[in-house]
């Protein structure tokens, strides 16, 4: 069954400079961003964005820097305001919010992990992670018991009683965590989290947040410039440029069906065997019967990858496809090689003959 839509997104624009109204005016009758800075001095940072995410997925919005990605978050809690448009929380116009009513949007409906770990210094792990429940009013010893369930569940049992500074990058982020779980808040607002990271150790944190979000089923809104990244946490996966929405879809099938050359440029150096699955790439059955000559059997989520490896290579094989025991469909290896050769290159092949 679909999820239903958490957060939505409806025609917003934000557009910075002395007179945003003006110059929205200039945007709505075709004037393009750099012409809007050139012409009358104003940024067009989001242009008519629409995006529904839904629940208890990762919405992953990615781009270059400049792209608009990080002034389009902080617009669901409203810590900048749109020049136009609506964000709507389980129905909720955010933009009709007074004071107390974002108030308490922040506290109890979404938590904020930030690239720079924003940690107080003079205060210990422990009372980091328990900050929100703090400022709600919890009591010590309460809010104190939550964080450590938390710390515990990210890796840190036994560094309760530390500072930030004692502890390592990658440690440090996962107090960030530890704190906007101990929140409780069904919505996870990440910006660029583990981007100031080590390699291995944001691969841990990547890692950690998928096992995490398998039992905790948050609504993640989670920003990234870094594709490798955005298609491995993706449910839905949103790309930017110059303020706009270039492409928005499954993760899997914009990398098999990119619509732009921005799109296309992004994707052409992707690992695409171990990023692509059987499931975007096999033939359904649809209601046929499964082949009785099939090599084998691989599961629907297997990533090629893998199915390379379980053939040796051999691309006469046909695989018949199971989800959760149930054939659903079949890959010929012949088509699994087609899908390992980016689209672009494909046609450029074919023009050549």
């Amino acid at each position: 069954m679909t999820n239903s839509v958490k957060i939505l997104i409806r025609d917003l624009y934000k557009i910075f400079g002395t007179d945003p109204q003006a110059s929205l005016q200039h945007v709505l009758n075709g004037v393009s961003k750099a012409d809007l800075l050139e012409q009358h001095g104003h940024v067009l940072a989001l242009g008519d964005i629409n995006v529904a995410m839904r629940e208890s997925e990762i919405t992953v919005i990615m781009g270059l820097s400049g792209s608009g990605k990080s002034t389009l978050i902080r617009h669901l809690n409203r810590l900048i305001e749109p020049t136009q448009g609506r964000v709507e929380v389980d129905g909720d116009n955010v933009m009709g919010y007074d004071e107390n009513q974002l108030r308490t949007m922040r506290r109890e409906v979404m938590s904020m992990v930030f690239q720079k770990f924003a940690l107080l210094p003079h205060r210990t792990v422990a009372e980091n992670a328990g900050t929100t429940l703090k400022i709600r009013g919890v009591p010590q010893r309460e809010y104190l018991v939550e964080a450590h369930k938390w710390l515990d569940r990210v890796g840190l049992e036994g560094f309760d009683k530390h500072y930030p500074h004692q502890l390592s990058g990658g440690m440090q982020q996962r107090v960030g965590i530890a704190r906007a779980l101990t929140s409780n808040a069904p919505i996870m607002l990440m910006d660029e989290a583990f981007s100031a990271l080590d390699p291995l150790i944001r691969t841990d944190m990547q890692n950690m947040l998928l096992e995490l979000q398998t039992e905790l089923q948050k609504t993640i809104v989670f920003i990234t410039h870094d594709l490798d990244e955005a298609l491995k946490l993706a449910d839905h996966l949103v790309i930017l440029k110059d303020g706009q929405i270039v492409q928005q879809g499954e993760p899997q099938y914009i990398l098999l069906n990119p619509n732009d050359p921005y799109i296309e440029d992004f994707v052409s150096d992707i690992n695409r065997a171990r990023v692509l699955r059987v499931r975007s790439i096999m033939t359904p059955l649809e209601g046929a019967a499964a082949p009785s000559d099939a090599h084998g059997e691989v599961d629907f989520d297997d990533t090629l990858e893998s199915l390379i490896s379980t053939s040796g290579g051999d691309t006469s094989h046909v695989y018949l496809v199971m989800r959760e025991g149930t054939p659903v469909g079949t890959l010929d290896m012949k088509h699994l090689v087609k899908a390992l050769v980016p689209r672009a290159t494909l046609e450029a092949g074919a023009r050549k003959y």
